[in-house]
Formats: structure tokens, C-alpha cells, sequence
């Protein structure tokens, strides 16, 4: 008996020692993500095929739409758009119309998520015959979106242009509510991330 309690101690301490570690590690990750959140975009004189935006704040479509009247790419395509959804209406939103935006304005209706947005991306630069893009979404967001596309589009040249939207606090951000929660999500988002094809692997391997 007091052996089995000896075994039974071990494996506890070994277990509490174990979730203590995992509790490290996450925090660490957690204060990584966001001091590493990037506040520049990547080469501002460089262009692409395209600029891709994916929809989430109208800042995000406000500077796909700068850049691509100065001429940054061939075609913009603005991913993630509510079916129904026509580029006249979306360009009303943001206090534009069809007449003072250039040509080649695409929608994608089909995804509804990060992952959506990669794939239907991905499907759409093929039918272009395009090699390179510009990624416009907000700079918390970045990271897991260049990790889907990359993954989508691994020979694609992938320029980020992260956007800073105004209610944001990187500065203190575990000071400020709003944003600590918008930060632990998106981490919360992006380890899933990470970690999904292996348990989608694990999901259909034979005899599973």
C-alpha cells in the first residue's frame, strides 16, 4: 500500500511539474506573439501580380485600394466577401465608387475563415496565372494568415502589408482589455494553427 501511494506521488508531481512547464511555455509563446505583432509593412515600393485583402475592417479595403491606385498591382482581389456582395456596394462602404477606382476589382464569396481565405486565394491566382501577392489584414492577424497561405501557395511570393488598426494598444497590450483579449484569441487561433495538420493527419491515417 505505501508503495502504490509512493507511485501514485510521483506521478503527480510529475504531472503538476508537467502543466507548470506547459503553463511557461504557453505565457512565453503568448508574450511573443505580441510584441512580434509587425507594425511595417514589408518593401512599400515593391509590386506584386496582385493584392489580396481580406475583409474583417474597412481599413484593411482602404489601403488594399491605396496601394492599388498607386499602381502596387495588376488586379486586387478582396477575399472573404458576403455572398451577394457586388464591388459597387462594397466601394460605397468606404466612401469610393466604381468611377474612382481603376479596373480589375475581383471578389471571393467562398470563405468564411483564414483557411477559406488561403484556398479560395490560392484557386484564384492560379486561373490569373499570377507568382506573387500582396497580403493586406490587420497586423494581429498577420501572422496566421501568412502561416494558411503559405501552406496554400508555398511557391507564391507572399509581400505582407500589415494593417494597425486605431483601436488596437500594441504599447501595454496586456494593459489594455480590449486588446488582451483580441491578442489572446488570435494566439489562441494561430497555435490551433499550427498544430492542425498533424491532428488531421492523425484523423485519416489507415485503420483510424
Amino acid at each position: 500500500m505505501a508503495a502504490a501511494r509512493s507511485r501514485v506521488g510521483r506521478w503527480l508531481r510529475r504531472l503538476g511539474a508537467a502543466a507548470i512547464l506547459l503553463a511557461l511555455l504557453w505565457l512565453g509563446g503568448l508574450v511573443w506573439f505580441a510584441e512580434s505583432i509587425p507594425e511595417a509593412q514589408g518593401d512599400p515600393g515593391e509590386t506584386t501580380d496582385a493584392i489580396v485583402v481580406l475583409t474583417g475592417g474597412s481599413q484593411r479595403l482602404q489601403a488594399g485600394l491605396r496601394l492599388f491606385a498607386a499602381g502596387k498591382a495588376k488586379k486586387l482581389f478582396i477575399s472573404g466577401v458576403h455572398p451577394g456582395v457586388e464591388v459597387a456596394s462594397l466601394l460605397h462602404s468606404v466612401g469610393q465608387t466604381p468611377e474612382t477606382v481603376p479596373c480589375c476589382v475581383v471578389l471571393g464569396h467562398a470563405a468564411d475563415n483564414t483557411l477559406g481565405n488561403a484556398l479560395e486565394t490560392e484557386v484564384w491566382m492560379r486561373q490569373e496565372h499570377f507568382r506573387s501577392l500582396r497580403l493586406v489584414t490587420s497586423n494581429y492577424h498577420m501572422r496566421r494568415a501568412l502561416l494558411e497561405f503559405s501552406r496554400a501557395m508555398p511557391e507564391m511570393r507572399i509581400v505582407p502589408n500589415p494593417v494597425v488598426p486605431e483601436t488596437v494598444r500594441q504599447e501595454r497590450w496586456w494593459a489594455s482589455p480590449r486588446t488582451l483579449e483580441l491578442i489572446l484569441g488570435e494566439y489562441g487561433k494561430y497555435l490551433w494553427a499550427l498544430v492542425r495538420p498533424g491532428f488531421l493527419a492523425t484523423e485519416t491515417e489507415p485503420g483510424s
